[in-house]
């Protein structure tokens, strides 16, 4: 038992260490997001001035919101070298039942329309969280499971059945193009996931614990940390915030079926890793992994823009996506490298 405190107490510095040298490396990285934007976005802008017009500039922003918000909870599942597959088909049930009830029963505050969408999407992340925490099956297996479960289920219940904006109330529709001083609505409640969830991660303890899962499971269970019940917090608060984005969906675009959302969990995953989130744990921001999805969707713009094949907008989607990782794998070798350094030199001024 004390050779175990031991080792978890040796264990803390070097943690401290990492996630500091982690911290540089990802403010290193979100600052390329930023300079990749510019590059991107100023050569399209010489080519077509309209692409920097205000109105453009806002349907970019929503365009990304919804994968924004999406990579917020799928961050929170990968910092714990974890990975939730199913979160498109989450968005798509979400967004399928929400629509159907506020459809269903007219008089309903549309805060309560939400609210259930975000209700299904805890459930969803309840069933991944317990078979990965609880099952201690690979999260992998799991969510690529329920990808197709779920969707599964949203067919089930649509029939075929197909809900147009004409069925929806008409404060629900106005939430998708609303403005709180020129800002649209969904992009505001994207900012506030944002924050929420990079206060947690940085402030709070249960949120610096996800981190430490990541970067050594299991000198995060000789801590004290209960992993468990971690992880499974991380799968829940995924399934919340993709119902959340069910609900925005149902918003934004007016018209549901069953095949809503499909295939974006590609897409966050993608915009996951480009923002710097660590495909293998340990490290990364939620405002890294929003600006992973603004980057992926301003490049899918311009490319729009610019004439240019949809073949390409996947290829160059993929090519950033393997870029990512690449330098992930670079960065996590020269971590280790420091921190072995870091723990040579202390184990020389303990000698």
């Amino acid at each position: 038992m004390t050779a175990q405190v031991d080792v978890a107490a040796a264990e803390v510095p070097r943690r401290t260490a990492a996630r500091r040298l982690a911290t540089r490396i990802g403010r290193v990285r979100e600052l390329g997001i930023v300079v990749a934007l510019a590059l991107v976005v100023v050569p399209t802008a010489i080519a077509n001035p309209r692409f920097v017009q205000p109105q453009s500039i806002q349907d970019l922003l929503l365009n990304a919101s919804i994968v924004a918000l999406l990579a917020v909870g799928q961050t929170m599942v990968v910092v714990t070298r974890n990975v939730d597959l199913s979160v498109g088909s989450v968005l798509g049930l979400s967004a399928f039942l929400t629509a159907q009830l506020v459809a269903d029963h007219p008089g309903l505050p549309i805060i309560a329309g939400i609210a259930f969408g975000v209700l299904v999407g805890a459930v969803c992340g309840v069933l991944n969280g317990a078979a990965v925490a609880v099952g201690n099956v690979p999260s992998l297996v799991v969510t690529l499971g329920t990808l197709y479960v779920f969707r599964g289920v949203d067919f089930a219940l649509a029939h075929g059945r197909q809900i147009n904006a004409a069925n929806l109330p008409d404060a629900l529709l106005e939430l998708g193009s609303a403005k709180v001083v020129g800002i649209p609505v969904l992009v505001i409640v994207t900012l506030m996931v944002v924050l929420l969830a990079a206060t947690h991660l940085r402030s709070y303890r249960s949120g610096r614990e996800l981190y430490a899962i990541g970067s050594n499971p299991d000198a995060a269970v000789l801590a004290g940390i209960p992993v468990g019940r971690r992880v499974f917090g991380a799968f829940v608060l995924s399934g919340l915030i993709a119902g959340l984005a069910g609900s925005m969906w149902v918003a934004r675009y007016g018209t549901v079926d069953a095949a809503a959302g499909t295939g974006l969990e590609l897409q966050v995953v993608a915009a996951v890793v480009v923002g710097g989130v660590a495909i293998f744990g340990g490290s990364g921001t939620v405002v890294g992994a929003a600006l992973g999805a603004l980057l992926l969707g301003t490049i899918t713009s311009c490319l729009v823009v610019l004439r240019i094949p949809a073949f390409w907008q996947q290829a160059i989607s993929g090519a950033l996506l393997l870029v990512a990782i690449t330098v992930d794998r670079l960065l996590a070798l020269r971590l280790s490298r420091a921190l072995r350094r870091i723990n040579a030199e202390r184990g020389g001024d303990g000698g």
